[in-house]
């Protein structure tokens, strides 16, 4: 999630609705500046005894922050407390129970976001040596109760926790134990966007289902392969799911304002605090309305804010966000921008996926993504037969999409290498939380415990 930071500069009120769409054309960009920007969380946990470590306590998450100082990182705080690290390679960030989140830089290449990613994990793990800290590259806390789990000291979680439970019975557990990878990529003008946005958002159940990587809840099997992506389906519907409108014969920044504006808002931040406005609109922010700051208009930073609140498959802003992936390890972590770009950065391979899934209806993309949680790979598709029939396909054209890209690393490979753990998922047929479950019912004998011995990264 977010980590904001105070600054009135270039922030104006905002006079007009026709303000709403700027950051969205602000995104737009030339094909030579297209960036691909890396994020992804991971577990921490106690080597000694595996509970999640407290802001607090010696040898904690504040601890771990403050020693990634010694990399040059820089604090970044809030209400006295620091609650991320700021340096060349991005923000090092705290989710809401201490998952440790990297925001990578915009980088050019997926050589480079795959050597950024090293370079923290590497720092981390230093970091973790030290202070007998260990990280687990999972979509789901595989053992922790929601009640064993500390809470980190940032404004916007106090006031999201509070909300969640109002509006879907597991919005908590999406807050506190889970962990997932993303990936933010540009697009050149609103046509591209829309384009870019259906592509990715019709084909996001194939990549939660190729990452599904988190099927154990509380020690036991959860009867779910990402019980990641199941918590969406009751978290907020006012904010989450499959946007079908995205699909509508002109759809652009004006219906995704549309659909941002009828999204409840979760507060506003003013003199370094954040003041609780949940489930207030921005529409009445407009007219001066609010109940929370009466009389004040909203400012270009709270609509930034606001749009960082929804939490669809896919999300917009000045950039496109694929939110579909559980958290896993450094391959899997490469792999997913690697999957992205290929299939939406050469227009030959953008294309060639649209004509794979533009004939699929609605009620038939909804089916598949309420099925993909439960069974990846073989979630029926629209029409006949099931991801599993279109997965090599896919690859085969984010493969060529990265090869026609050419960026080559200091030996001369290009970006297609990233893509060989999807590629070895789809030639065994089994996602990798059905080797997590073979291995517990196998030789962890039912220990779920043991996932602390699995390498994660």
């Amino acid at each position: 999630m977010s980590t904001r930071e105070v600054s009135d500069l270039e922030d104006p009120v905002i006079e007009s609705t026709d303000q709403l769409t700027a950051p969205m054309a602000a995104g737009e960009k030339p094909r030579d500046r297209w960036r691909i920007g890396t994020e992804h969380e991971k577990f921490v946990y106690d080597v000694a005894d595996h509970h999640a470590p407290s802001y607090d306590e010696p040898g904690g998450i504040h601890d771990l922050l403050m020693a990634l100082t010694e990399f040059g990182w820089e604090p970044i705080v809030e209400g006295g407390n620091v609650i991320a690290m700021k340096g060349a390679d991005g923000t090092v960030s705290l989710e809401p129970a201490g998952q440790l989140e990297l925001s990578g830089a915009p980088l050019e290449t997926l050589h480079q976001t795959c050597n950024e990613t090293g370079r923290h994990l590497a720092q981390v793990k230093t970091i973790g040596d030290r202070i007998g800290k260990g990280y687990l590259g999972l979509g789901m806390w595989p053992d922790k109760t929601r009640e064993t789990l500390p809470i980190m000291p940032k404004g916007r979680y106090a006031i999201m926790l509070k909300h969640m439970p109002r509006v879907g019975s597991m919005g908590l557990d999406m807050m506190l134990r889970t962990c997932t990878i993303q990936v933010n990529l540009d697009y050149s003008s609103e046509a591209d966007m829309a384009q870019k946005f259906r592509v990715s958002l019709a084909l996001q159940p194939l990549a939660t289902a190729l990452f599904a990587n988190s099927p154990f809840t509380e020690g036991k099997p959860n009867g779910y392969l990402s019980y990641r992506s199941h918590i969406w389906s009751d978290t907020d519907p006012a904010r989450t799911g499959m946007l079908p409108f995205v699909f509508e014969e002109g759809f652009g920044y004006e219906r995704y304002v549309d659909y941002m504006l009828d999204v409840p808002m979760y507060f506003v931040f003013r003199d370094g605090r954040y003041i609780d406005a949940a489930g207030q609109s921005f529409r009445d922010f407009l007219k001066g309305e609010l109940p929370a700051l009466p009389g004040e208009r909203p400012r270009l930073s709270d609509w930034n804010d606001h749009l960082s609140t929804a939490f669809p498959e896919v999300r917009l802003k000045s950039f496109l966000e694929m939110r579909g992936a559980d958290g896993g390890p450094w391959g899997r972590i490469c792999a997913l921008p690697a999957l992205w770009v290929g299939l939406l950065y050469d227009q030959t391979a953008l294309d060639a996926a649209w004509d794979l899934v533009k004939g699929w209806d609605m009620e038939g993309r909804e089916t598949l993504r309420t099925s993909v949680p439960k069974l990846a790979l073989d979630a029926p598709l629209p029409g006949g037969g099931t991801l599993r029939d279109i997965a090599g396909e896919v690859l085969d054209i984010a493969r060529s999409g990265l090869a026609a890209r050419g960026r080559l690393n200091a030996g001369g490979d290009n970006e297609t290498g990233y893509l060989e753990p999807l590629a070895e998922i789809v030639a065994s047929g089994k996602v990798p939380a059905e080797r997590l479950l073979d291995l517990y019912h196998g030789e962890w004998g039912g220990d779920v415990s043991r996932v602390y011995g699995v390498k994660s990264f």
